[in-house]
């Protein structure tokens, strides 16, 4: 959770607008993350929420505004994605693992060719990314052979491999059934008491209002309201007020 702290944040979003074609994502977004802090972003489907967490790791590129990750500036040409993406884990709710390769060689792969780090030392990295999500003994499987939450814990444990600075979630547990999202969750909550930087699009209002620092809530492109979890049960904004009014708050 968070920790108290008079350096500037770690994510920083200043005005940022997106368009796909004639459709605008992205209408001015601003928030920040500082270290330490766990973010959760709601809203309906085409607030705008997972674009956002897109441009934080240039998944996306913006149209205007700024955006600032770890020092760097996202939002320029000649960012160095590279260093980026050592900085930024991403988990996307399609778990993104190599079919042909083991756990463990999926989770190797990176730390070898990003970082240049031995395979030894890879190795035993492997085991322990995989012991923090409790998948140790699946270290030699193939992602078929794992159910979906083990995919989701498999490819959250190889973002902890190339030891980020912050870890964005998009949407993590929607292709999965509830006991499957209640084993995911576990490992994200383990991860908030680490101490983790965390910035979550998610729908799971139970668990956002349980582990989040700070709700973000995005409607049409914009920030329409911010605050501590409190504000799931006391909103200011119609537009929050119908969102949780609507049975979101129940999931």
């Amino acid at each position: 959770m968070q920790q108290t702290s008079s350096s500037t944040p770690i994510v920083s979003l200043r005005d940022v607008q997106k368009s796909f074609g004639s459709l605008k994502v992205l209408d001015g977004v601003s928030f920040t993350v500082e270290r330490g802090e766990v973010l959760a972003i709601i809203g309906r489907s085409g607030s705008g929420k997972s674009t956002a967490l897109r441009c934080i790791d240039r998944f996306e590129k913006v149209d205007g505004g700024e955006i600032s990750v770890c020092g760097r500036r996202v939002d320029l040409p000649d960012v160095d994605l590279r260093a980026l993406r050592q900085d930024v884990g991403i988990v996307f709710q399609s778990y993104n693992l190599f079919p042909h390769l083991t756990i463990e060689q999926n989770i190797t792969l990176a730390p070898c060719s990003v970082k240049r780090m031995g395979l030894a030392e890879a190795k035993a990295l492997a085991h322990k990314v995989l012991a923090q999500v409790g998948l140790e003994e699946k270290i030699h499987a193939y992602p078929e052979q794992l159910s979906g939450g083990q995919q989701q814990r498999a490819a959250i444990a190889r973002s902890l491999a190339m030891q980020p600075k912050v870890m964005l979630f998009d949407e993590v547990t929607s292709a999965l059934d509830p006991e499957l999202t209640g084993e995911v969750l576990k490992v994200i909550e383990q991860l908030a008491a680490d101490g983790m930087t965390m910035v979550m699009v998610t729908h799971e209002m139970g668990f956002a209002r349980s582990i989040a620092d700070r709700i973000v809530f995005m409607h049409r492109g914009k920030v329409h309201e911010t605050g501590p979890a409190s504000i799931l049960t006391a909103p200011t904004t119609p537009e929050l007020v119908q969102f949780v009014g609507t049975g979101n708050l129940k999931s």
